[in-house]
């Protein structure tokens, strides 16, 4: 499996393409701003995209929803049900930011933890771990041995949860059921910033070094 990674947009969001090396499958996982730049990538080459993937429904991840929509009418939208009502409030989402934003086709699928996301001859692995948002998922390629962990843990650093839905505890045990059961060697492709592993966030992220007996801070 190839992931590419298009960062870019006002909040520097990171919206990711993954390709099936072996069937030429993709999807398209939180496209933002940079949404045009991946559907031009997904017309100039031969792959077939497959979905759009949401790992939750804040304003930066979602924005380009429609860019993809327009220029592939029958793809599904896969959303967590939890994140729905985030999801259909964009507008408002947008004006606490002095933003306004272009409406978004509805989610048509519904993610769930445990689920399995066929892609061509890969497999994606749905794990919810709520706490930024409520029904914030991951995406966990374990034949690839990589995790789309949309905002829940960064280089160094964790997602926010000071906005609508977030709760710190629940993040904390999110990442620690979710993000650090995975092997060490785990590439962590994030919402923002550059990717990172398992292992590396286990011993040096400053908010996850307490995690390391398995309590909650």
């Amino acid at each position: 499996m190839r992931v590419r990674t298009f960062p870019g947009g006002g909040f520097a969001e990171n919206g990711y393409l993954v390709e099936c090396t072996d069937s030429g499958a993709a999807a398209v996982v939180d496209p933002g701003a940079t949404a045009p730049t991946m559907v031009h990538a997904l017309q100039e080459g031969t792959l077939e995209l497959r979905a759009v993937l949401l790992t939750h429904a804040h304003l930066d991840h979602i924005e380009g929803v429609h860019v993809v929509r327009a220029a592939f009418p029958d793809v599904p939208i896969w959303l967590h049900p939890s994140d729905l009502g985030m999801y259909r409030a964009l507008p408002q989402q947008a004006a606490a930011f002095g933003l306004s934003v272009h409406p978004q086709p509805e989610p048509d699928r519904t993610l769930q933890d445990g689920q399995r996301i066929e892609l061509g001859g890969c497999a994606l692995q749905v794990r919810h771990a709520p706490g930024h948002a409520p029904g914030h998922v991951i995406f966990y390629v374990p034949d690839a041995n990589l995790a789309l962990v949309g905002d829940v843990v960064f280089q160094g650093s964790i997602g926010r949860t000071d906005l609508p839905g977030g709760d710190y505890r629940t993040l904390m045990r999110s990442i620690r059921d979710q993000v650090l059961t995975l092997p060490d060697a785990t590439v962590l492709h994030p919402g923002h910033g550059p990717a990172t592993t398992v292992g590396a966030e286990r011993a040096g992220n400053p908010f996850l070094v307490g995690q390391l007996g398995g309590e909650l801070v």
